[in-house]
C-alpha cells in the first residue's frame, strides 16, 4: 500500500481512484507542488511523511486534507 505524504492511503484517494492523481501511480510525494502545501513543506523539511516531522502538527497541516484534530490526536499533542 502506498501512503501519500499527507498520510492518506493512495489506493483510497478519490483522485487516484479516478486516475486524476497529478503524480500518477507514484502517488503524492514530497516535492514542490503549488496545489499541496503539505508536499512542498515535507520537501523543504526533508521528511517523507508530514507526521514524521518534529513540528507536526503545524499550521500547514491545518490546511488539510486530514482534520487538524486528528493530527493532534495521533501526535499526542492534544
Amino acid at each position: 500500500m502506498k501512503i501519500a505524504v499527507c498520510g492518506i492511503a493512495c489506493e483510497a484517494c478519490p483522485r487516484m481512484v479516478r486516475g486524476l492523481c497529478p503524480n500518477g501511480e507514484a502517488g503524492c510525494r514530497p516535492k514542490e507542488n503549488p496545489f499541496c502545501a503539505i508536499a512542498t513543506c515535507a520537501l523543504h523539511k526533508g521528511v517523507a511523511l508530514c507526521f514524521l516531522c518534529p513540528e507536526f502538527p503545524c499550521e500547514t497541516t491545518k490546511k488539510g486534507p486530514i482534520a487538524f484534530g486528528y493530527c493532534q490526536y495521533i501526535s499526542g499533542k492534544n
